[in-house]
């Protein structure tokens, strides 16, 4: 199959439980809870969304035709950096074209494979195995297809009653994270998610707190 790609790009992960850690963002276009467009933000499952995930325009991105070519170009973005490279792959909604030739191409040049995903799709194996981090970011009352992973980071508050956190606190993800809601152009009511995210952490020590440093840095 061919992958539609809107950017790829080397930054430090920003958030969630291996934030700080250099990786190359391989962002796939299109996602299953939202078309991206405004027009359609009102009546979508997801509404909060603050990623441009529509077309294949940004930095590194285009349509690629196989996977060792999508692979080389997160590859070359690399380069020769020492340790061992990591890829996320993120989207939109990556699962929607993270396949398994694709992780066998990426394993065969070295990456670790993180995926952060919407969960509610199945999670793809190849050859050489399957992913090597699963973060699984709940939309709303989307139905989870991954309920185990090692990383579940919900965005809160949500305007949804099925995102409740005790909905999720104990499914099977070594971390569980909450992350302030986000509001663009109105930092009061970010204010006030965040720490509404922090009370519920102090109430629920199960649940770790996630800023999104990249943001504070100005990294992409």
């Amino acid at each position: 199959m061919s992958y539609a790609v809107k950017e790829v790009y080397l930054t430090l992960q920003g958030e969630g439980a291996q934030a700080g850690r250099a990786a190359v963002f391989l962002r796939f276009a299109g996602c299953n809870l939202w078309s991206g467009r405004e027009r359609d933000r009102a009546a979508a499952i997801c509404r909060f969304c603050d990623t441009d995930f529509v077309g294949v325009d940004g930095p590194g991105g285009g349509r690629f035709q196989t996977a060792d070519a999508l692979a080389d170009r997160v590859a070359d973005l690399w380069a020769a950096r020492a340790g061992r490279p990591l890829v996320v792959c993120t989207g939109g909604e990556p699962l929607l074209q993270l396949d398994g030739p694709l992780i066998d191409a990426l394993h065969d040049q070295g990456f670790e494979i993180a995926v952060e995903t919407n969960g509610t799709l199945p999670a793809p194996e190849g050859e050489t195995g399957g992913l090597d981090w699963i973060c699984v970011s709940p939309k709303g009352a989307a139905p989870l297809a991954l309920t185990a992973g090692d990383e579940l980071k919900l965005v809160y508050p949500q305007a949804e009653p099925e995102a409740d956190p005790d909905r999720f606190v104990d499914l099977a993800f070594r971390h569980h994270l909450l992350q302030p809601l986000d509001v663009a152009g109105d930092p009061a009511a970010s204010a006030a998610n965040a720490a509404a995210c922090a009370d519920r952490c102090l109430a629920d020590p199960r649940w770790r707190l996630s800023i999104q440093t990249h943001k504070i840095l100005g990294l992409p």
